[in-house]
């Protein structure tokens, strides 16, 4: 098993908290594009991982947020993930925080699409942004009780080993 982190860097211009939207009303569909270790094969199309589903692994007593077998080798791989306690804040400026923690077997996590809604919080008002996207990795958007503009920009994401 390898241990995997989602980490999100990105400027936060008056607003703190952002983070995908993930609850069980209302869960984030996680895309990322994968390949298999066994025989290195980049998976041709992007897969989604929801936190809330569970999967049997066959031939195991155990489950996965996702189960996949791949079209050229023929194993079957599982990820299993869990979403950390953290969000990025104004505080974090030029760090990089995780997440996401995936626990992946067979599989490695080549690249997240940050495809899905997100929100985050006024740093000073207080005022809730939510269900909002990012086109082309940006989000502006205007603060009416701080009279300001607001905005996420030069969001980066990294698929990191532990």
């Amino acid at each position: 098993m390898v241990k995997f982190y989602l980490k999100v860097a990105a400027t936060l211009e008056g607003v703190t908290n952002f983070q995908p939207i993930d609850t069980p009303e209302s869960p984030f569909e996680y895309t990322f594009t994968i390949q298999c270790t066994k025989c290195r094969t980049t998976h041709d199309k992007p897969i989604t991982i929801n936190r809330f589903e569970s999967h049997e692994i066959s031939g195991s007593r155990g489950e996965a947020s996702f189960v996949f077998r791949c079209k050229e080798c023929k194993s079957e791989h599982s990820a299993s993930i869990i979403r950390t306690n953290r969000s990025l804040t104004v505080d974090d400026e030029l760090k990089t925080v995780p997440i996401l923690e995936i626990d992946a077997r067979g599989l490695d996590l080549v690249e997240f699409i940050p495809d899905g809604q997100f929100e985050s919080v006024g740093a000073e008002s207080g005022t809730k942004f939510t269900g909002f996207e990012l086109d082309d990795g940006e989000w502006y958007d205007y603060d009416d009780k701080e009279g300001a503009e607001v905005s996420i920009t030069e969001v980066k994401w990294d698929v990191a080993r532990s």
